[in-house]
């Protein structure tokens, strides 16, 4: 970040932290309101096609981008990489089939 110059860091900056907010605020709604969230209604559709869509990208992005840089072989980088994308993997997968369920139940396929 040092290298880069002062805007550059303070982009940076500003989007980790929206990239923090989402992931907490995406987490907090996942554990507070389970039973809103498989409701079957328009916004439980809502919510967790928009949720779902973030975290398939971010798998996408994470296997498709992160690959080419050079991170630490050291074994707690490699652990903690392995758990961030099995995390991310179990993220995207719980909140598609939230959506599919919440779409198959609103239109009652």
């Amino acid at each position: 970040m040092k290298k880069l110059k002062p805007l550059n860091q303070e982009i940076a900056k500003t989007y980790g932290r929206y990239i923090q907010g989402l992931n907490f605020s995406f987490g907090l709604i996942s554990i507070l309101l389970t039973t809103d969230l498989k409701n079957k209604s328009s916004l439980a559709i809502a919510i967790t096609g928009l949720i779902s869509m973030y975290w398939i990208g971010k798998v996408a992005t994470q296997i498709a981008y992160y690959p080419m840089y050079d991170i630490p072989k050291r074994t707690l980088f490699v652990i903690v990489s392995y758990f961030m994308n099995i995390l991310f993997l179990l993220f995207a997968t719980v909140n598609t089939l939230l959506f599919v369920n919440n779409l198959i139940g609103y239109y009652k396929f």
